[in-house]
């Protein structure tokens, strides 16, 4: 029951019963508190108890908490989950945690039903405004640790896709201890940003500690941070199909 898995799109399953409680999230921009690196990339931290994700393949209400963006060495491997084998440019995770069954999100990770993940996909295209307002202050936290505050408000509900088709499984955390607590929702269209600001998160460093030859820092940078694919053991894909 591992993630992520690669997504067979000649296998998944539509099922309406996913339209009759559709999809609904409520973001709120000013409670993106932070940006941090976590020594494996960037994370925005999210504070407040108003941004919400409801409805779809989920029967309670999950609180976000954090966001965070995975990246390959190259364009075609920057993404956790693939489609019919292909990857994309990077992976967005908006991650929610069960606020109607448990009492912390340590908890809650732990859990069943504990965690849910929205997953967005990147492709190489047009600068994306929204993703600058991270890409921009990436060089305040190039050290693992480093974390500073967001100058301009972030809106979380700005990188969800104009279509709303998605799929949906069960499956784990993509990062140690991988707990298999996740619903995952996956939007089946990608969206642009560009080829600079993927570059731009491989600045950062995966340690606090400064390397440098000829003046340039070489020891440690995040040029990719992608868990491989994972069986996908008889698990069933559904999809919404909007």
């Amino acid at each position: 029951m591992q993630s992520p898995v690669d997504i067979k799109t000649s296998l998944v399953t539509q099922d309406p019963q996913l339209l009759q409680r559709p999809l609904s999230w409520t973001y709120v921009p000013k409670n993106c508190k932070s940006l941090l690196n976590t020594g494996e990339g960037w994370k925005v931290v999210v504070e407040g108890q108003d941004s919400c994700l409801t409805g779809g393949p989920l029967e309670h209400s999950y609180q976000l908490v954090q966001f965070h963006c995975h990246w390959g060495k190259c364009h075609s491997s920057g993404s956790e989950h693939t489609v019919d084998g292909k990857g994309f440019a990077g992976e967005l995770h908006l991650v929610h945690w069960n606020v109607d069954l448990y009492n912390s999100v340590e908890e809650a990770l732990a859990s069943p039903k504990g965690v849910a993940v929205i997953g967005i996909f990147f492709q190489i295209g047009r600068h994306n405004d929204e993703l600058g307002k991270i890409t921009d202050i990436l060089h305040e936290i190039t050290q693992k640790g480093e974390e500073c505050s967001l100058p301009k408000k972030i809106d979380p509900a700005a990188f969800i896709p104009e279509s709303h088709d998605y799929w949906t499984y069960e499956g784990s955390l993509t990062t140690p201890p991988c707990y298999e607590s996740v619903t995952w929702i996956l939007f089946k269209r990608p969206i642009e940003v560009s080829e600079e600001q993927i570059e731009k998160f491989k600045l950062l460093h995966s340690s606090n500690l400064k390397a440098y030859v000829n003046g340039e820092p070489v020891v440690g940078k995040v040029t990719e941070n992608c868990r491989p694919v994972q069986p996908l053991n008889g698990r069933i894909i559904r999809e919404a199909p909007y």
